[in-house]
């Protein structure tokens, strides 16, 4: 099979085209920034560059878009060319090509407001029946994005899903709060229980997402790390998630206080990739499990392709107070 890849300068993108091949997929790369990995350099809402790329591909995987790193940077006609516009021409031109798969890189930032509970309220449990409150540009561009996804699919006969993927980039955390009170591992770490996904996790979700593809209809999944957590536990998350990883991992406190690490005190919401899992038949490697083997070991956490990529960085200048400026 062989496919188009946006936005393959990227974290995600390239990580799909360093990886693809091994999985019997032969991938082709379209960026705005030239790299390694990109062959046609430029806009995705340059429909004569598109229709050029689309040229003997059997899928795309559309990951090119404007980040939440770039809301307080960007104006919200950026993230609406790119976001919106950008995969309107992918899907348009699509069409025009007779490609039938597509796989849509989203986000769990389209759940907004769902993903913050009120006080004394359980931690929130996110599956793919949650209605998303979009917060910002960012999660309205890409949740209007999703539904030109399911647009397509019903009225043209496209084959779409959108993954809706968590944290994967390895770049310290936006939180000043979280930066003062932990060490990065040990807040990454922490996240895998919940929030986070490791980047070759993402690309395998990816691949599976596409072989899943078999004729017209739209599909929505959550790529997240595997949680440990049940429903039931969600109460007990909001003020003492310790006590549950103790009933979970009996060498948890012991490797934590070795490393001088720390639970955080209020874990607000759980991401449940069980659909993805189950339909997909994807199956992410890093959970927190994994990530407590490599502590224990002294290893470095997550993937060999997480670390090898590294920091590409949302902007090219420096910021003071993190690594990209919160709206």
């Amino acid at each position: 099979m062989r496919v188009l890849v946006t936005g393959s300068a990227g974290h995600l993108g390239e990580g799909l085209m360093r990886s693809l091949p091994g999985l019997g997929i032969s991938p082709v790369g379209i960026d705005l920034l030239a790299s390694a990995y990109t062959r046609h350099v430029g806009s995705i809402t340059d429909r004569g560059l598109l229709q050029k790329a689309m040229r003997g591909v059997d899928g795309i995987l559309h990951t090119a878009t404007l980040h939440k790193p770039h809301v307080a940077t960007h104006g919200k006609q950026d993230f609406i060319d790119t976001n919106i516009t950008g995969t309107l021409a992918v899907l348009e031109e699509a069409r025009v090509a007779g490609i039938g798969r597509i796989v849509f890189t989203s986000t769990t930032s389209a759940f907004g407001a769902a993903l913050t509970p009120g006080p004394g309220e359980p931690a929130a449990w996110i599956d793919e029946t949650v209605s998303g409150v979009p917060k910002n540009i960012y999660g309205a561009t890409k949740t209007a994005a999703e539904d030109l996804c399911a647009l397509f699919a019903a009225r043209h006969g496209l084959g779409c899903i959108a993954l809706r993927t968590s944290r994967f980039f390895p770049e310290e955390d936006d939180s000043a709060a979280v930066r003062a009170a932990f060490d990065d591992t040990n807040a990454k770490a922490n996240e895998f229980l919940f929030r986070r996904v490791d980047l070759a996790d993402a690309v395998t979700a990816h691949a599976c997402a596409l072989r899943a593809i078999e004729g017209p209809g739209f599909s929505r999944y959550i790529v997240s790390a595997t949680t440990p957590f049940a429903r039931e536990d969600c109460a007990a998350l909001r003020h003492d998630p310790n006590r549950v990883l103790v009933e979970r991992f009996a060498d948890f406190q012991g490797i934590y206080s070795r490393l001088g690490f720390r639970m955080f005190d209020d874990i607000g919401r759980v991401y449940d990739n069980g659909r993805a899992r189950k339909e997909l038949g994807w199956k992410p490697v890093y959970d927190f499990a994994a990530i407590l083997r490599q502590l224990d070991d002294g290893a470095p956490i997550g993937s060999d392709l997480a670390r090898e990529i590294g920091r590409k960085g949302y902007h090219e200048e420096i910021f003071a107070d993190g690594p990209y400026p919160v709206d």
